[in-house]
C-alpha cells in the first residue's frame, strides 16, 4: 500500500524517495525466535450478570464457556438459574496469558450447585476440572487486568480494550496453536538493575506497559509469553542489557544510513524522516498525500522499538528533521511517557547546541497539510555511505553529538540534563574514601574501577549510567551522583583519578598492597576486638601471602594454639 501510494509522486524528489525505499534492502532476522501458545477454547467470560448471560451464546462453538458475574442483576435474578457454569465474585485476580489464564477468586455464590468457598479458589479447577482458562473477556468497566497492553488471549471489552464485535468474530478462530517471535535479547552480565544485593536501574520495568518484566530481587526477568514486542524496554535500557530483537537497532540504523544516502544520490532534497509503527501505516498512508515528496518514511515493528541513537544517526546521515509520527488512539500512558522522556533528552542536546529542538520531534498524523521542512542540514557534509556509525548505542550517540558539537554555533562546556537521564558523574568527599573499591565491585560498566599498580580510584565520566549503585554500595557514604552532560570529549573518555593515597607497605616482605587509610582504620576498629589480640593485630598490616605464612608458621610452632580461643 505504502509503495504504490509513493509511486504516485512525479517530482524529483518524489521519484529519488521511490527509488530509495525500492532499491534499499531492509535487513532483518529471517528465522526470529519464537513462543508457542496453545489454546484448547476453554473461555471465561468476566461482567455483570446481564452482560455475560447474553453474550455467551455467542461463543457456542468453543470448548467451554465459564461466566463470572461481577454484579448481580437487580430484576429477574432467577432467569440465571438456567444459565450453565455461571458464579459469582467481586474478588477476582486473572494472570497469564493465551492458554494460560490463571483465575482467582472468592467463589461467593453459583447456580451450579458448587459449594460455596470463603478463600480465594483457583476458578477453572471448579468450573472446568482444568488448571487454567485459555481465553478471557473481560467485560467489566475498568479492567480486571491492569496492565495498558494485555497479554494474548485477554479482552478487556468493557475497558475499552478491545472491540465487541472484532471479538466475538476473532474468537471462535482461537483454538489450536500459535506462534509469536520473541521480541528481545537480554544480557545480564551488563545489566545495571543490581549487583551484590546492591539495587540500581530499574527503567526496563518502569518502561514496560504489559507488564512482561519484574525483578526477583537480583535480576531483570522477562516473560517472552507477555512480551508484546513495544520495545520500550531496549528504549529505556542505558547499556543495551536487553535490545529489540526483530530488527535489532543496528539493522534499522544501517537500513537508514542506506535509504537516505540512496535518496541524495538519485537526487532527493531536504530529506525527513518519517518513523512510524506499522499499525499506523494508514494513517501514513493518508498523511503522505498532503506532506512534502521530501518526506522519507520507515516502517518500524512499534515506533519505540529505536530511540534516541538512532534518532541522531539520521541527522548524522544527512536527514534535515525526524518525525516520530504518532496516533494517540493507539499509544498507552507508558509508551508515551518513555517517548516523551527520551525525545526530551534529545532536545535538551539540541538546543544545548544552539539547534532548534524539532528537529527531532513527534509529529501527529493529523496536522500533515500544515507541515514545513527545514531546509538546511544540521551537518554540512554528510558522512560518505562507507563511514555509517558503528558501535553500542551510546558509542553512536556520543560520536554524533560530536559532530553536532563541532558543526554548532553554541559550544557549551556542561549541560544539565532532564531528571532520570543516564550522563553524568560521580563526586566522591574523598578524605573519608578508604578505596574498598566497594563501588568498583558493583559498577556494571566500569566506569569506576582500580587504577591497579597502587591504591586508587579511576572514573571515565561517559560510561557512567547514573544507575547509582556506587552510592548506595559505598559504606562510608562519600559517593554521590552528579547528573550532566560533559560536552568535552576528552574529558569525558578520560579515567579521571576519583582518589588515590599512598600504599601500606607489608611488613614483612615490604610489598605495597592496600590503602595505608584503610590499614589503619581496620587496626584503629579491631584492636579491642578479642580475635585481634596479640599476634592476629599486627597481621592486619601484612600482605596476604605473608599473613598466611605467619598463621601456619604460629601453629607449626605452638600446636596447642588452635585450641586456645
Amino acid at each position: 500500500m505504502l509503495k504504490s501510494t509513493l509511486e504516485a509522486f512525479s517530482d524529483s524528489n518524489g521519484q529519488a524517495r521511490h527509488t530509495a525505499i525500492a532499491g534499499t534492502v531492509e535487513l532483518s532476522n529471517l528465522i526470529p525466535p519464537t513462543v508457542s501458545y496453545e489454546s484448547r477454547g476453554n473461555l471465561l467470560i468476566i461482567g455483570p450478570q446481564e452482560t455475560v448471560t447474553a453474550l455467551a451464546t455467542q461463543f457456542s462453538s468453543l470448548n467451554s464457556v465459564t461466566l463470572l458475574v461481577t454484579e448481580m442483576a437487580t430484576e429477574k435474578a432467577d432467569t440465571a438459574e438456567k444459565v450453565e457454569n455461571l458464579y459469582f465474585s467481586n474478588q477476582v485476580a486473572v494472570k497469564g496469558y493465551l492458554g494460560a489464564f490463571e483465575v482467582t477468586c472468592r467463589v461467593d455464590g453459583s447456580f451450579s450447585e458448587i459449594a460455596t468457598t470463603e478463600a480465594s479458589a483457583n476458578l477453572a479447577k471448579i468450573a472446568i476440572g482444568r488448571d487454567c482458562f485459555d481465553l478471557v473477556v473481560d467485560m467489566t468497566a475498568e479492567g480486571v487486568v491492569a496492565t495498558e497492553i494485555p497479554a494474548p488471549g485477554y479482552y478487556g471489552v468493557g475497558a475499552g480494550k478491545a472491540k465487541l464485535a472484532n471479538v466475538i468474530e476473532d474468537l471462535p478462530d482461537m483454538l489450536g496453536t500459535f506462534d509469536k517471535p520473541k521480541y528481545f535479547r537480554l544480557n545480564p552480565d551488563i545489566c545495571a538493575h543490581s549487583s551484590r544485593g546492591v539495587s540500581g536501574c530499574d527503567r526496563c520495568v518502569d518502561a514496560c506497559p504489559a507488564g512482561a518484566l519484574s525483578s526477583n530481587g537480583h535480576a531483570i526477568e522477562i516473560n517472552p509469553y507477555l512480551c508484546q514486542g513495544v520495545g520500550t524496554c531496549a528504549t529505556a535500557c542505558p547499556t543495551e542489557a536487553i535490545s529489540y530483537a526483530l530488527p535489532d537497532p543496528d539493522n534499522t540504523q544501517h537500513f537508514v544510513h542506506r535509504l537516505l544516502s540512496r535518496y541524495l544520490q538519485e537526487g532527493g532534497e531536504n530529506p525527513t524522516l518519517l518513523l512510524y509503527g506499522n499499525r499506523d501505516e494508514l494513517s501514513v498512508v493518508q498523511a503522505l498525500a498532503t506532506l512534502p515528496t521530501t518526506v522519507v518514511p520507515v516502517a518500524l515493528e512499534e515506533l519505540a522499538t529505536v530511540g534516541i541513537d538512532t534518532w541522531f544517526s539520521a541527522l548524522a546521515y544527512g536527514a534535515h528533521q525526524v518525525l516520530l509520527a504518532t496516533n494517540a488512539a493507539y499509544i498507552p500512558a507508558t509508551i508515551d511517557r518513555v517517548l516523551t522522556d527520551e525525545l526530551t533528552i534529545a532536545q535538551a542536546f539540541l538546543t544545548e547546541l544552539g539547534y532548534d529542538a524539532d528537529r527531532i520531534t513527534l509529529f501527529d498524523l493529523a496536522t500533515a497539510d500544515s507541515f514545513k521542512v527545514f531546509d538546511t542540514a544540521l551537518i554540512p557534509a554528510t558522512l560518505p555511505a562507507a563511514e555509517r556509525i558503528e558501535g553500542t548505542k551510546r558509542e553512536k550517540l556520543f560520536a554524533v553529538l560530536e559532530l553536532l558539537y563541532n558543526a554548532a554555533a553554541q559550544k557549551p562546556e556542561c549541560s544539565d540534563v532532564p531528571e532520570n537521564a543516564p550522563y553524568g558523574s560521580v563526586e566522591c568527599q574523598s578524605d573519608d574514601c578508604t578505596l574498598c573499591m566497594s563501588c568498583v565491585a558493583v559498577c556494571p560498566t566500569r566506569a569506576l574501577h582500580s587504577i591497579g599498580d597502587r591504591p586508587g580510584l579511576l572514573f571515565i565520566e561517559q560510561d557512567c549510567v547514573q544507575c547509582g549503585m556506587c552510592e548506595k554500595a559505598c559504606p562510608e557514604k562519600v559517593i554521590s551522583l552528579k547528573p550532566g552532560f560533559n560536552w568535552d570529549k576528552e574529558a569525558r573518555q578520560a579515567a579521571q583519578v576519583v582518589h588515590e593515597e599512598e600504599a601500606a607497605c607489608c611488613t614483612s616482605c615490604g610489598k605495597p598492597f592496600a590503602p595505608a587509610s584503610m590499614v589503619k582504620m581496620l587496626t584503629e576498629k579491631l584492636q579491642g576486638h578479642s580475635q585481634f589480640q596479640g599476634d592476629a593485630i599486627r597481621r592486619l598490616a601484612m600482605c596476604e601471602d605473608c599473613r598466611v605464612r605467619d598463621v601456619f608458621s604460629k601453629i607449626e610452632n605452638d600446636p596447642e594454639s588452635q585450641l586456645r580461643v
